[in-house]
């Protein structure tokens, strides 16, 4: 029987390992002749890949999916599918009031949403990608899952036990990366600490890092270091090694004791501090980005400015604060919450001005100086781009002049700064790489 081949609009929502997952599914339904749109008035079929990492990532999926769903009811679409993380918690609950739905698949049925677009999954194009992402940069899921019980966190559940990618097949992925002109590579997992050990018993991520830096891409990132257990070889080898970036995005939660305790962290105050310290010592060039939780349950306004003080001490070069999210699959769901939302929000606002004049001050280091940029995007006369020291999307921007050089997008060039502020730098382009 030949099954019936769908014009989708993928919508892929929340973080870069969702992209992968997004950019794994097109890869394999386009080589059974299944095509994407760009836009959702050109697909018969609406597929969203939802997220559920926190309350406003729920909402931004369930308004989708709603818009959708009027799509199909106005008769523009034939069919509606979801899948993801959003799915995974709460599938029973969103069959029960999204009747109009055609499909609910969650975080590890691959091989089901493709055959709900007329695909075949085929192991063999496992390493294979449509990438999301501008061509020039790109996201390596190293590992699935997440082993750690962070008190906060209802990821385990959502993803499941911590899976390591075998070296031989990242690899593999990572060259069809390299031929497909991507320059910048991001290692990714929900826990990069933990790369290899249910493989062999210890640390396979240096060893893994080595192995692609050797493959001459122009910069590799890491993201997402669990402090418990992060193999500090690595920050040695980012040191040694020019193509990998000075760049470290360790997420720490809070600064107070009793918190980290109660958010089962597995790490004191002291513990971070030292450990801060040894990263700062191993690489003097490595800047920080850390993401902190504010309005956890119970906390005190004296542990919250406890957390004020460790971050103006520890001078993290990036940080993101969210809002405590009181998500019912996490373990910490079973203690009352102390603090309204607005209250939580007012002290993310609170933290985040004092790291806005933190990061202003960081970013006047580099006025004067001459440092490489990779170019992400051209508005007329100015290009915006990153330094090693900021990952897409989320960290700092470099606005430049063009100064008359030819400069493309995807491009690396040296630049000149002459002005920064909390966010950004600013400055011209000086010569193209």
């Amino acid at each position: 029987m030949t099954m019936t081949k769908h014009n989708v609009f993928l919508l892929s929502l929340g973080c870069s390992k969702n992209t992968v997952d997004s950019e794994r599914l097109m890869a394999q339904a386009e080589a059974s002749g299944i095509t994407f749109t760009e836009t959702a008035d050109e697909a018969d079929t609406i597929l969203i890949n939802t997220c559920a990492f926190i309350e406003d990532a729920k909402e931004e999926s369930i308004a989708e999916t709603l818009a959708a769903i009027g799509k199909k009811t106005e008769g523009k679409v034939q069919r509606v599918y979801m899948m993801g993380c959003l799915t995974e918690l709460y599938r029973k609950e969103l069959h029960e009031e999204m009747e109009e739905v055609d499909g609910f698949f969650g975080t590890r049925e691959l091989p089901e949403v493709l055959a709900a677009l007329g695909a075949v999954y085929r192991e063999e194009f496992y390493d294979r990608r449509s990438l999301l992402t501008p061509p020039h940069y790109a996201y390596l899921k190293i590992a699935e899952g997440c082993n750690r019980a962070c008190s906060f966190c209802s990821i385990p559940k959502i993803r499941g036990r911590y899976i390591s990618q075998p070296p031989e097949q990242l690899l593999r992925e990572a060259a069809l990366l390299k031929s497909a002109g991507v320059r910048e590579l991001n290692v990714i997992a929900q826990d990069i600490s933990l790369y290899g050990y249910d493989l062999e018993g210890k640390s396979l991520l240096n060893d893994l890092v080595l192995r692609l830096s050797d493959m001459e891409f122009d910069w590799i990132r890491l993201f997402y270091a669990y402090p418990v257990g992060f193999p500090l070889e690595v920050i040695d080898t980012m040191h040694e090694r020019a193509n990998i970036c000075n760049y470290l995005d360790i997420p720490l939660q809070h600064g107070n004791d009793r918190i980290l305790r109660s958010m089962n962290r597995g790490i004191n105050k002291a513990e971070t501090i030292k450990l801060i310290e040894t990263i700062r010592e191993k690489n003097p060039d490595i800047r920080l980005r850390t993401t902190m939780i504010a309005g956890y349950p119970g906390e005190t306004r004296e542990e919250f400015e406890e957390l004020l003080q460790f971050v103006e001490e520890s001078r993290f070069d990036r940080l993101g604060c969210f809002p405590y999210c009181h998500e019912e699959h996490a373990p910490s769901f079973k203690l009352e919450e102390s603090l309204t939302m607005e209250e939580k929000r007012e002290r993310v606002a609170e933290l985040m001005e004092l790291q806005e004049s933190i990061s202003a001050e960081n970013n006047r280091v580099f006025e004067g100086k001459t440092i490489k940029v990779l170019i992400d995007q051209i508005e007329a006369d100015t290009a915006l781009g990153r330094t090693e020291y900021d990952a897409p999307e989320v960290d700092n921007e470099c606005i430049l002049d063009l100064n008359n050089q030819p400069v493309t997008v995807g491009s690396f060039c040296m630049a000149e700064i002459t002005d920064s502020g909390a966010y950004e730098l600013h400055g011209r382009v000086i010569e193209i790489l």
